[in-house]
């Protein structure tokens, strides 16, 4: 992430300095992204947690996909991380496949991602 975006924090985040922490703005949970899934949004938003900024601010120095096949989900329809980027980023996987879902297809649509799992055991 600490090459994900530009020199501002993406709208919906809210950084806290201080605390040494970043967390979605509650407020823009919903709308940026659980749109496909909003009976979840209230209890998502009690639930949310925050996070060190150490996750936006560290370089990766390891990642699996350079040794496992790797399969790449692209959520369509995600508001917080745009297809066009996710797609980038999928370059790296050998299989990849796209659903219209928003940042938690998961909760919007078990069966779909549930299915790409079991393919992928």
């Amino acid at each position: 992430m600490s090459s994900f975006s530009g020199p501002e924090p993406a709208p919906f985040l809210d950084v806290d300095i201080e605390a040494g922490t970043i967390g979605v703005r509650p407020e823009m949970l919903a709308e940026t992204f659980m749109h496909d899934c909003p009976e979840l949004a209230d209890d998502a938003t009690r639930r949310l947690p925050r996070q060190s900024l150490s996750i936006v601010q560290q370089p990766v120095r390891a990642s699996a996909w350079q040794q496992v096949p790797t399969t790449y989900l692209i959520c369509s329809e995600d508001r917080g991380t745009p297809a066009e980027r996710q797609r980038a980023f999928a370059g790296r996987a050998q299989r990849v496949v796209e659903l219209d879902a928003a940042h938690h297809p998961f909760l919007a649509q078990p069966q779909p991602v549930a299915d790409l799992v079991l393919g992928i055991a």
